[in-house]
């Protein structure tokens, strides 16, 4: 069973995320708060598998909130997700830079919140390629540092390769398509990429790519 808390100031899109997650047999709505402050501390007692979380609301928005629960050792397995109106919601880069797991449209149909839960909990993250594509388009300038990151040098070329190709929104089995490759080599790369460079998910692999300025290597 995923266990789920719902953190949104508007009564109607929480009325909505209740009825369906209710609905579902593998899913549990385990508590419900109206702004960051009083998110947190149910996110505190209940310890849910997956957090589904507004960007903007009162007293503690959505970011704060979220940089109280990622920085919480005891809160490590914990996974947001952040609801959003837009696609490029202002705060988007900097929710996945702080450590959410992906993010989702308020106004997506039934089943890919759903799906956002599940992948979510099973360890994945949410991160289709068209909006990470216009998500990196849009701050990779503002993003990216002059100096390399020393952690860059913890990882082998292929493995950066592999961290510049997560950066697309590509599935590993997309990947090892266009590298004619096994998924299994390419999750076995992301994978050692992940662990070098302390990230909770893929989605802490694109923030790192678009930061350190990670790039596909030219055809040929």
């Amino acid at each position: 069973m995923i266990r789920v808390v719902v953190i949104d100031d508007q009564a109607l899109v929480r009325m909505g995320l209740r009825t369906l997650l209710e609905n579902e047999d593998d899913t549990e709505l385990v508590g419900e708060a109206t702004d960051g402050r009083s998110g947190v501390e149910l996110v505190r007692r209940t310890k849910p598998d997956v957090v589904l979380m507004d960007i903007r609301m009162p007293q503690v928005d959505g970011l704060g909130a979220l940089r109280e629960i990622t920085a919480d050792p005891t809160l490590a397995k914990v996974r947001v997700v952040m609801l959003t109106t837009f696609e490029l919601d202002e705060y988007v880069f900097g929710a996945l830079h702080n450590g959410a797991s992906g993010f989702v449209l308020k106004d997506s149909p039934p089943d890919e919140l759903l799906r956002a839960v599940r992948v979510v909990a099973g360890g994945g993250s949410l991160l289709s390629p068209s909006v990470t594509r216009r998500v990196i388009q849009r701050f990779a300038v503002r993003g990216t540092s002059s100096t390399t990151p020393p952690e860059l040098n913890r990882l082998t070329e292929r493995e950066r390769e592999m961290v510049a190709w997560v950066a697309t929104g590509r599935s590993n089995d997309e990947i090892a398509a266009e590298l004619v490759v096994s998924p299994a080599t390419v999750r076995t790369h992301v994978s050692r990429a992940m662990v070098k460079l302390n990230a909770r998910d893929r989605a802490q692999l694109v923030v790192f790519a678009v930061q350190s300025g990670l790039t596909l290597p030219e055809p040929g």
